[in-house]
Protein backbone atom coordinates (compact mmCIF):
# COMPACT_ATOMS: atom_id res chain seq x y z
CA UNK A 1 0.00 0.00 0.00
CA UNK A 2 1.06 3.48 -0.35
CA UNK A 3 0.08 6.09 2.16
CA UNK A 4 -0.52 9.96 0.27
CA UNK A 5 1.71 13.06 0.91
CA UNK A 6 0.26 15.47 3.51
CA UNK A 7 -0.89 17.87 0.63
CA UNK A 8 -3.21 15.27 -0.87
CA UNK A 9 -4.49 14.29 2.66
CA UNK A 10 -4.86 18.10 3.68
CA UNK A 11 -7.44 18.44 0.65
CA UNK A 12 -9.44 15.31 1.30
CA UNK A 13 -9.81 16.94 4.98
CA UNK A 14 -11.38 19.41 3.59
CA UNK A 15 -13.59 17.59 1.40
CA UNK A 16 -17.21 17.66 3.14
CA UNK A 17 -19.45 15.04 3.72
CA UNK A 18 -21.76 14.95 0.44
CA UNK A 19 -18.51 14.59 -1.75
CA UNK A 20 -18.14 11.01 -0.04
CA UNK A 21 -19.26 8.36 -2.82
CA UNK A 22 -22.52 6.53 -2.03
CA UNK A 23 -19.78 3.42 -2.46
CA UNK A 24 -18.22 4.74 0.68
CA UNK A 25 -20.37 6.01 3.02
CA UNK A 26 -21.91 3.43 4.54
CA UNK A 27 -18.45 2.16 5.85
CA UNK A 28 -17.43 5.54 6.01
CA UNK A 29 -19.72 6.39 8.98
CA UNK A 30 -19.66 2.64 10.19
CA UNK A 31 -15.57 3.11 10.50
CA UNK A 32 -15.83 6.68 12.02
CA UNK A 33 -17.98 5.31 14.65
CA UNK A 34 -15.99 2.24 15.82
CA UNK A 35 -12.77 4.53 15.95
CA UNK A 36 -14.32 7.20 17.56
CA UNK A 37 -13.67 10.05 14.99
CA UNK A 38 -16.79 12.52 14.29
CA UNK A 39 -19.06 11.55 11.65
CA UNK A 40 -20.86 14.96 10.86
CA UNK A 41 -17.81 15.77 8.82
CA UNK A 42 -16.43 12.41 7.44
CA UNK A 43 -14.61 11.83 4.60
CA UNK A 44 -12.83 8.87 2.62
CA UNK A 45 -10.96 8.79 -0.14
CA UNK A 46 -8.89 5.70 -1.94
CA UNK A 47 -5.49 6.27 -1.74
CA UNK A 48 -2.13 4.20 -3.03
CA UNK A 49 -1.89 1.62 -5.44
CA UNK A 50 -1.22 -1.21 -3.30
CA UNK A 51 -2.24 -4.63 -5.89
CA UNK A 52 -3.83 -6.50 -2.76
CA UNK A 53 -5.79 -4.79 -0.11
CA UNK A 54 -7.55 -1.27 -0.43
CA UNK A 55 -6.62 1.42 0.90
CA UNK A 56 -8.07 4.19 2.05
CA UNK A 57 -8.12 7.63 4.18
CA UNK A 58 -10.66 8.08 6.30
CA UNK A 59 -10.72 11.79 8.11
CA UNK A 60 -13.32 13.52 10.28
CA UNK A 61 -11.61 17.54 9.71
CA UNK A 62 -9.73 16.90 12.49
CA UNK A 63 -8.41 13.27 12.85
CA UNK A 64 -6.80 11.20 10.13
CA UNK A 65 -6.59 7.20 9.80
CA UNK A 66 -5.60 5.30 7.01
CA UNK A 67 -8.17 2.32 7.04
CA UNK A 68 -7.51 -1.00 5.12
CA UNK A 69 -10.50 -3.41 3.43
CA UNK A 70 -8.02 -6.73 4.09
CA UNK A 71 -8.22 -9.52 1.39
CA UNK A 72 -9.34 -12.38 3.07
CA UNK A 73 -8.82 -14.33 -0.05
CA UNK A 74 -5.12 -13.51 -0.21
CA UNK A 75 -5.05 -13.28 3.90
CA UNK A 76 -7.47 -15.90 5.18
CA UNK A 77 -6.28 -15.25 8.59
CA UNK A 78 -6.46 -11.10 8.90
CA UNK A 79 -5.74 -11.34 13.02
CA UNK A 80 -2.52 -12.83 11.83
CA UNK A 81 -1.44 -9.68 10.15
CA UNK A 82 -2.37 -7.54 12.88
CA UNK A 83 -1.03 -9.94 15.85
CA UNK A 84 2.80 -10.33 13.20
CA UNK A 85 2.34 -6.31 12.66
CA UNK A 86 1.78 -5.15 16.50
CA UNK A 87 4.93 -7.87 17.78
CA UNK A 88 7.00 -5.89 15.41
CA UNK A 89 5.81 -2.73 16.24
CA UNK A 90 6.38 -3.29 19.86
CA UNK A 91 9.85 -4.40 19.22
CA UNK A 92 10.54 -1.49 17.45
CA UNK A 93 9.52 0.81 19.85
CA UNK A 94 11.60 -0.93 22.13
CA UNK A 95 14.49 0.52 19.87
CA UNK A 96 13.49 3.55 19.27
CA UNK A 97 13.12 4.06 22.96
CA UNK A 98 17.35 3.22 23.51
CA UNK A 99 18.10 5.48 20.17
CA UNK A 100 18.56 2.40 18.06
CA UNK A 101 16.08 3.11 15.49
CA UNK A 102 15.17 6.25 13.90
CA UNK A 103 12.29 5.50 11.92
CA UNK A 104 8.51 6.05 12.16
CA UNK A 105 6.57 3.04 12.92
CA UNK A 106 3.72 1.89 11.71
CA UNK A 107 0.85 1.13 14.41
CA UNK A 108 -2.46 -0.62 14.38
CA UNK A 109 -5.01 1.70 16.31
CA UNK A 110 -7.95 0.31 18.32
CA UNK A 111 -11.25 0.57 17.69
CA UNK A 112 -13.64 1.98 21.05
CA UNK A 113 -14.01 -1.12 22.25
CA UNK A 114 -10.22 -2.33 22.01
CA UNK A 115 -10.80 -4.30 18.90
CA UNK A 116 -8.13 -3.98 15.89
CA UNK A 117 -10.23 -5.45 13.10
CA UNK A 118 -13.85 -4.52 12.17
CA UNK A 119 -16.16 -6.69 10.12
CA UNK A 120 -18.64 -5.21 8.10
CA UNK A 121 -21.22 -6.91 5.63
CA UNK A 122 -19.07 -9.34 5.01
CA UNK A 123 -15.72 -7.47 4.78
CA UNK A 124 -12.94 -6.81 7.23
CA UNK A 125 -11.07 -3.42 7.93
CA UNK A 126 -8.69 -2.16 10.01
CA UNK A 127 -6.80 0.80 10.54
CA UNK A 128 -3.43 2.41 11.36
CA UNK A 129 -2.31 5.59 12.33
CA UNK A 130 -1.58 8.03 9.35
CA UNK A 131 1.73 9.11 8.70
CA UNK A 132 2.38 12.17 8.12
CA UNK A 133 4.97 14.81 6.20
CA UNK A 134 5.85 11.79 3.80
CA UNK A 135 5.26 10.56 0.13
CA UNK A 136 6.11 7.22 -1.30
CA UNK A 137 7.14 6.67 -5.22
CA UNK A 138 6.49 4.09 -7.50
CA UNK A 139 9.86 4.31 -10.09
CA UNK A 140 13.18 5.42 -8.60
CA UNK A 141 14.47 8.78 -9.70
CA UNK A 142 18.00 9.14 -8.79
CA UNK A 143 20.59 7.16 -6.73
CA UNK A 144 20.45 9.46 -3.53
CA UNK A 145 16.94 8.06 -3.17
CA UNK A 146 18.18 4.15 -3.94
CA UNK A 147 20.20 4.30 -1.37
CA UNK A 148 17.55 6.62 1.27
CA UNK A 149 15.84 4.02 0.88
CA UNK A 150 17.48 0.59 0.71
CA UNK A 151 19.16 1.89 4.20
CA UNK A 152 15.64 2.53 5.54
CA UNK A 153 14.89 -1.48 5.08
CA UNK A 154 18.58 -2.49 6.01
CA UNK A 155 17.75 -0.70 9.59
CA UNK A 156 14.48 -2.04 9.85
CA UNK A 157 16.31 -5.34 9.12
CA UNK A 158 19.19 -4.87 11.86
CA UNK A 159 16.44 -4.10 14.36
CA UNK A 160 14.93 -6.37 13.72
CA UNK A 161 17.54 -9.31 14.24
CA UNK A 162 17.38 -9.90 17.54
CA UNK A 163 13.62 -10.72 17.49
CA UNK A 164 12.82 -14.64 16.96
CA UNK A 165 11.40 -14.68 13.29
CA UNK A 166 9.92 -18.05 14.68
CA UNK A 167 6.99 -15.91 16.91
CA UNK A 168 5.61 -14.58 13.68
CA UNK A 169 2.84 -15.77 12.12
CA UNK A 170 3.24 -17.52 8.36
CA UNK A 171 0.67 -15.70 6.72
CA UNK A 172 1.42 -16.56 2.86
CA UNK A 173 3.03 -19.99 3.44
CA UNK A 174 5.70 -20.59 0.64
CA UNK A 175 5.49 -16.54 -0.17
CA UNK A 176 9.18 -16.69 -1.87
CA UNK A 177 9.16 -20.49 -2.52
CA UNK A 178 10.25 -20.20 -6.22
CA UNK A 179 9.92 -24.66 -6.90
CA UNK A 180 6.41 -24.04 -5.34
CA UNK A 181 5.32 -21.43 -8.03
CA UNK A 182 7.00 -23.34 -10.92
CA UNK A 183 4.46 -26.15 -9.91
CA UNK A 184 1.79 -24.23 -10.09
CA UNK A 185 2.15 -22.06 -13.66
CA UNK A 186 3.08 -26.14 -14.77
CA UNK A 187 -0.15 -26.98 -13.71
CA UNK A 188 -1.81 -23.81 -15.24
CA UNK A 189 0.04 -24.30 -18.35
CA UNK A 190 -1.22 -28.46 -18.28
CA UNK A 191 -4.98 -27.67 -17.85
CA UNK A 192 -5.19 -23.73 -19.65
CA UNK A 193 -8.69 -23.09 -17.89
CA UNK A 194 -9.14 -19.89 -19.72
CA UNK A 195 -7.56 -20.10 -22.93
CA UNK A 196 -4.99 -18.23 -22.45
CA UNK A 197 -1.99 -20.26 -22.84
CA UNK A 198 -1.81 -19.45 -26.73
CA UNK A 199 -1.23 -15.90 -26.20
CA UNK A 200 1.65 -16.17 -24.06
CA UNK A 201 4.15 -19.69 -25.95
CA UNK A 202 6.99 -17.76 -25.67
CA UNK A 203 6.87 -16.54 -21.89
CA UNK A 204 6.41 -19.96 -21.00
CA UNK A 205 9.22 -21.18 -22.76
CA UNK A 206 11.25 -18.59 -21.38
CA UNK A 207 9.97 -19.83 -18.08
CA UNK A 208 10.82 -23.50 -18.43
CA UNK A 209 14.24 -22.61 -19.75
CA UNK A 210 14.95 -21.14 -16.43
CA UNK A 211 13.27 -23.81 -14.19
CA UNK A 212 16.52 -25.26 -13.18
CA UNK A 213 17.01 -21.47 -10.78
CA UNK A 214 14.63 -23.47 -8.49
CA UNK A 215 17.36 -26.19 -7.36
CA UNK A 216 20.26 -23.43 -6.84
CA UNK A 217 18.06 -21.05 -4.74
CA UNK A 218 17.11 -24.26 -2.64
CA UNK A 219 20.87 -25.21 -1.87
CA UNK A 220 21.57 -21.78 -1.12
CA UNK A 221 18.83 -21.24 1.65
CA UNK A 222 20.36 -24.14 3.45
CA UNK A 223 23.66 -22.33 4.29
CA UNK A 224 21.15 -18.85 5.23
CA UNK A 225 20.26 -17.87 9.19
CA UNK A 226 16.63 -17.87 9.26
CA UNK A 227 15.53 -13.96 9.71
CA UNK A 228 12.64 -11.51 9.87
CA UNK A 229 12.08 -10.24 6.73
CA UNK A 230 9.57 -7.34 5.28
CA UNK A 231 9.14 -9.84 2.15
CA UNK A 232 7.98 -7.03 -0.13
CA UNK A 233 10.55 -4.25 -0.17
CA UNK A 234 9.45 -2.48 -3.55
CA UNK A 235 10.25 1.11 -3.49
CA UNK A 236 6.71 2.57 -3.08
CA UNK A 237 6.99 0.97 0.79
CA UNK A 238 9.01 3.44 2.07
CA UNK A 239 7.90 6.50 2.99
CA UNK A 240 10.36 9.71 2.46
CA UNK A 241 10.13 12.94 4.76
CA UNK A 242 8.27 15.62 2.07
CA UNK A 243 10.45 18.11 3.90
CA UNK A 244 14.39 16.32 4.02
CA UNK A 245 13.61 13.54 1.18
CA UNK A 246 15.20 11.30 3.67
CA UNK A 247 13.70 8.30 5.27
CA UNK A 248 10.44 8.57 6.97
CA UNK A 249 9.19 5.21 7.49
CA UNK A 250 9.11 1.46 6.71
CA UNK A 251 5.56 0.80 5.80
CA UNK A 252 3.43 -2.38 4.30
CA UNK A 253 3.97 -5.05 7.09
CA UNK A 254 1.25 -7.36 6.00
CA UNK A 255 4.35 -9.96 4.29
CA UNK A 256 6.64 -9.76 7.52
CA UNK A 257 7.67 -13.51 8.12
CA UNK A 258 10.47 -15.52 8.84
CA UNK A 259 12.54 -15.95 5.62
CA UNK A 260 16.09 -14.98 4.32
CA UNK A 261 17.53 -11.62 3.38
CA UNK A 262 18.00 -12.27 -0.45
CA UNK A 263 14.49 -11.89 -1.09
CA UNK A 264 14.43 -8.31 0.42
CA UNK A 265 17.64 -7.42 -0.86
CA UNK A 266 16.23 -9.11 -4.26
CA UNK A 267 12.82 -7.43 -4.32
CA UNK A 268 15.08 -3.96 -3.57
CA UNK A 269 16.70 -4.79 -7.24
CA UNK A 270 13.39 -5.95 -8.82
CA UNK A 271 11.40 -2.34 -7.82
CA UNK A 272 14.50 0.33 -7.86
CA UNK A 273 16.49 -0.59 -10.76
CA UNK A 274 14.57 -0.25 -13.82
CA UNK A 275 13.20 3.38 -14.85
CA UNK A 276 10.05 1.83 -15.83
CA UNK A 277 7.07 0.74 -13.50
CA UNK A 278 6.23 -3.29 -13.50
CA UNK A 279 4.08 -3.13 -15.65
CA UNK A 280 5.47 -0.55 -18.51
CA UNK A 281 5.27 -2.31 -22.07
CA UNK A 282 8.52 -0.08 -23.20
CA UNK A 283 10.51 -3.53 -22.65
CA UNK A 284 14.34 -1.97 -24.27
CA UNK A 285 14.33 0.12 -21.31
CA UNK A 286 13.59 -2.21 -18.67
CA UNK A 287 17.21 -2.25 -17.47
CA UNK A 288 19.24 -2.42 -14.29
CA UNK A 289 20.75 0.88 -13.79
CA UNK A 290 24.37 0.22 -12.46
CA UNK A 291 24.35 3.31 -10.06
CA UNK A 292 20.90 2.70 -8.48
CA UNK A 293 21.64 -0.94 -8.05
CA UNK A 294 25.21 0.30 -6.55
CA UNK A 295 23.16 2.79 -4.04
CA UNK A 296 21.23 -0.33 -2.87
CA UNK A 297 24.32 -2.00 -1.99
CA UNK A 298 25.87 0.74 -0.08
CA UNK A 299 22.58 1.20 1.62
CA UNK A 300 21.43 -1.60 2.48
CA UNK A 301 24.80 -3.95 3.19
CA UNK A 302 25.76 -0.93 5.58
CA UNK A 303 23.19 -0.89 7.15
CA UNK A 304 23.32 -4.63 8.14
CA UNK A 305 26.75 -5.63 7.76
CA UNK A 306 27.65 -6.53 10.99
CA UNK A 307 25.05 -8.57 11.47
CA UNK A 308 25.36 -9.85 7.87
CA UNK A 309 27.16 -13.42 7.47
CA UNK A 310 29.37 -13.88 4.42
CA UNK A 311 27.09 -16.33 2.74
CA UNK A 312 24.25 -14.35 3.09
CA UNK A 313 26.20 -11.37 1.38
CA UNK A 314 26.89 -14.32 -1.78
CA UNK A 315 23.36 -15.37 -1.93
CA UNK A 316 22.63 -11.51 -2.48
CA UNK A 317 23.25 -11.55 -6.35
CA UNK A 318 20.94 -14.75 -6.62
CA UNK A 319 18.23 -12.86 -4.93
CA UNK A 320 18.67 -10.30 -7.73
CA UNK A 321 17.90 -13.03 -10.34
CA UNK A 322 15.44 -14.68 -8.30
CA UNK A 323 13.04 -12.24 -7.67
CA UNK A 324 12.18 -10.99 -10.85
CA UNK A 325 12.03 -14.39 -12.91
CA UNK A 326 9.50 -15.37 -9.95
CA UNK A 327 7.50 -12.42 -9.46
CA UNK A 328 7.11 -12.56 -13.82
CA UNK A 329 5.93 -16.16 -12.98
CA UNK A 330 3.41 -15.46 -10.23
CA UNK A 331 1.89 -12.77 -13.04
CA UNK A 332 2.06 -15.21 -15.96
CA UNK A 333 0.11 -17.83 -13.57
CA UNK A 334 -2.15 -15.25 -12.59
CA UNK A 335 -2.68 -14.24 -16.31
CA UNK A 336 -3.28 -17.86 -17.32
CA UNK A 337 -5.54 -18.46 -13.91
CA UNK A 338 -7.78 -15.37 -15.18
CA UNK A 339 -6.66 -13.04 -12.76
CA UNK A 340 -7.34 -14.16 -9.63
CA UNK A 341 -5.06 -12.66 -7.42
CA UNK A 342 -3.60 -9.30 -8.72
CA UNK A 343 -6.09 -6.22 -9.44
CA UNK A 344 -5.45 -5.42 -13.20
CA UNK A 345 -6.71 -2.80 -15.22
CA UNK A 346 -7.24 -4.97 -18.52
CA UNK A 347 -7.17 -8.63 -19.59
CA UNK A 348 -3.76 -8.64 -20.18
CA UNK A 349 -2.38 -6.42 -17.75
CA UNK A 350 -0.88 -9.29 -15.72
CA UNK A 351 0.81 -10.68 -18.92
CA UNK A 352 2.25 -7.31 -20.01
CA UNK A 353 3.73 -7.23 -16.45
CA UNK A 354 4.88 -10.95 -16.69
CA UNK A 355 7.05 -9.64 -19.69
CA UNK A 356 8.15 -6.52 -17.87
CA UNK A 357 9.96 -8.71 -15.22
CA UNK A 358 11.21 -11.34 -17.66
CA UNK A 359 13.37 -8.54 -19.52
CA UNK A 360 14.57 -7.23 -16.57
CA UNK A 361 15.89 -10.42 -14.87
CA UNK A 362 17.46 -11.30 -18.32
CA UNK A 363 19.32 -7.72 -18.10
CA UNK A 364 20.20 -8.91 -14.52
CA UNK A 365 21.91 -11.96 -15.98
CA UNK A 366 23.61 -10.28 -18.45
CA UNK A 367 25.18 -7.96 -15.79
CA UNK A 368 26.00 -10.63 -13.32
CA UNK A 369 29.57 -10.37 -13.32
CA UNK A 370 29.56 -6.79 -12.92
CA UNK A 371 26.78 -6.67 -10.33
CA UNK A 372 28.91 -9.41 -8.15
CA UNK A 373 31.48 -7.28 -8.31
CA UNK A 374 29.61 -4.15 -6.62
CA UNK A 375 28.59 -6.62 -3.69
CA UNK A 376 31.57 -7.79 -3.17
CA UNK A 377 33.91 -4.67 -2.78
Amino acid sequence: MNYVTDELAASLITTPIYKVSMEYRSIAEHLAEQYGLSGEEISMKPIGSGHINTTMLLTDGSRSLVVQKLNTIVFPNPEHLVDNARLIEQHLVSKSQVGLYGLGIIKHVATTCDNYLVEYQGEVWRALEFIGKSYSEDVVDCAIKAQTAAGAFGGFANALNDFDAKRLNTVIPDFHNLGMRIEKLEQLIANDPHGRSKSCVDEIAFCQSQFALAQEVKAVEATLPLRVCHNDTKINNMLFNSETDKARAVIDLDTCMPGYWLYDFGDMVRTFCSPEQEDSTNLSNVVVRIDIFEAIVNGYISAVADKLTEAEKQSFILGAKVMPLMIGIRFLTDYLDGDNYFAVKHDSHNLERARNQFALYKDIVNKEAQLSAIINT
